[in-house]
């Protein structure tokens, strides 16, 4: 899947399912849960054991179904590392401009984290696709709208603290995508093998935010 094809997903769903702490051999049935549960965007996140293998391996199985991405990348070398994998965008939790410029450089879509609005434009003025704002469970629905009042002209994914409760406020409020972790990849449900659960939550997730 081409990066233009990978954004548009994206944009489409606006839902990115963020992949912490699976173990290698429930990958492909948790990314398979998420596709039929609607969600096709997913990043695995390097502090994940297997990480990079994992991603190597669902491009070559789901490349063509799924935008599959590399999420935590800290600095330039995890970005090196997570794009000789074959992640196709990456997501990061801290903005550093030097990997804002390996990505763009190669045709990657960056996701870099900020929580200031100084930190917001700087990662936007050095060629995010979008700033994740993190971490959003802490600082909540409220001051992502305080930001899309100054910053509307930037696109703004929240991350952290999405459920079904609420993840339609934050569409209505113009987010270009949410990020969703722990709510929707259940270790536990994993643990035990039932990868229904998660494609179930992945399609409530998807119903509710179109409400």
């Amino acid at each position: 899947m081409n990066k233009e094809q990978g954004v548009q997903m994206l944009k489409a769903v606006k839902i990115m399912a963020i992949v912490r702490g699976v173990e290698e051999k429930h990958i492909r049935q948790v990314a398979d849960a998420l596709l039929r549960g609607g969600i096709p965007v997913m990043e695995i996140t390097l502090n994940t054991p297997g990480a990079l293998s994992m991603i190597e391996r669902l491009q070559e199985e789901l490349g063509e179904q799924m935008f599959i991405g590399a999420g935590t990348v800290l600095d330039l070398e995890d970005a090196r590392r997570a794009f000789d994998a074959g992640a196709s965008y990456l997501v990061t939790p801290n903005l550093d401009e030097a990997v804002i410029d390996y990505a763009c450089k190669r045709g990657l879509p960056i996701f870099p984290g900020a929580m200031t609005p100084t930190e917001i434009v700087r990662a936007y003025k050095a060629g995010a696709t979008a700033v994740k704002v993190f971490p959003n469970a802490s600082l909540g629905y409220n001051y992502m709208k305080e930001l899309m009042g100054p910053l509307n002209h930037i696109p703004m994914m929240a991350v952290g603290g999405v459920q079904e409760d609420n993840i339609r406020d934050y569409m209505k409020l113009g987010c270009y995508g949410v990020g969703i972790g722990g709510s929707l990849i259940n270790l536990k449900e994993i643990a035990a093998g039932n990868f229904d659960w998660i494609r179930d939550k992945a399609a409530r997730l998807v119903e509710r935010s179109v409400e």
